[in-house]
């Protein structure tokens, strides 16, 4: 049976991604905002991309009324209480997810799945949470969602292998392509990628080379759709260094040593895309430069 009811718990890109795709495969959608402010920010923020593909001829003005109209936000959890599947999308914080998680769980009938986009945590751990275990799986989006078609499907040892067999469903019927991967830290995708974007800073850092030049040899040399430095701008590099961290925690493996200068980027505020400044600049969002920090920063590690 198709899903018609989802939640997802958090509005940030990612959470905001995930609403946007389920709703354009006819889903209905609650979208729950965990933070204070105002309640209409997300629905803009979808808007905002939706008009974008009216305007270049993707998508009619007809469509994107109804995918929005298949969206509603809600800071009370009491609102998702008929939802059939629920993607929880928070920080990557093991505490602050195993709290999110237990909230929502409250309000889920008995039959409801409740899965997590986490990308690094260990998913048994957030699992300790719950009082049904056997409904709980992982659900790892990519970002962009819309664009992304990959999910890693991860359930933990308790999960019910009927609940399994739902969220890989529920995968598909969103056009999505889901892939079975064990309850691991960083699963498959950010296992083999968080090493390779660090080591892209760290050679930036050392004065290897430029953004710009990291960035368009592996474009070209490796026949990569964005190189390294401006992914992880466009994933955060708050996010990057998060995934860092707790992977060399889980893990204990040197690959997921954070940069000085991942670090120093994250401090000062400048996350990435969502930030306007990362390892480039986009305050002119048509032509991105690089950020100049980068250049006070790369000097001083290389005595130039």
């Amino acid at each position: 049976m198709a899903i018609e009811k989802i939640a997802v718990i958090g509005c940030g890109q990612m959470g905001l991604g995930i609403m946007e795709s389920a709703a354009t495969s006819g889903v209905q959608v609650v979208g729950v905002k965990l933070t204070p402010g105002d309640i209409d920010a997300p629905r803009r923020t979808i808007q905002k991309g939706l008009d974008r593909r009216v305007e270049r001829g993707k998508l009619s003005a007809e469509a994107r009324d109804a995918i929005m109209g298949r969206i509603r936000f809600t800071q009370d959890l009491a609102d998702i209480a008929a939802a059939e599947l629920v993607v929880e999308s928070c920080v990557e914080d093991l505490a602050l997810k195993g709290e999110v998680l237990a909230k929502v769980e409250g309000h889920l009938s008995e039959s409801a799945v409740l899965t997590t986009n986490t990308s690094s945590l260990r998913l048994r751990d957030l699992a300790a949470f719950l009082k049904r275990p056997e409904r709980f799986l992982g659900l790892h989006f990519f970002n962009p969602v819309p664009a992304m078609k990959l999910v890693e499907v991860s359930p933990v040892p308790s999960t019910d292998a009927a609940v399994t067999k739902l969220a890989t469903d529920f995968c598909a019927q969103i056009e999505k392509t889901p892939v079975l991967i064990q309850d691991l830290p960083g699963y498959v995708v950010n296992r083999l990628l968080v090493p390779y974007m660090l080591h892209a800073i760290e050679t930036l850092e050392e004065g290897v080379a430029s953004p710009e030049a990291i960035d368009t040899a592996m474009k070209l040399g490796c026949g990569h759709p964005m190189g390294p430095l401006s992914l992880a701008d466009l994933i955060g590099l708050d996010v990057v260094l998060a995934m860092a961290k707790t992977m060399q925690t889980e893990l204990r493996d040197q690959r997921y040593r954070s940069p000085a200068l991942l670090r120093r980027l994250v401090l000062a505020g400048h996350l990435g895309r969502k930030a306007g400044r990362g390892i480039y600049d986009y305050t002119n969002a048509q032509s991105p430069i690089v950020n100049p920090a980068i250049h006070a920063d790369t000097s001083a590690a290389t005595g130039t």
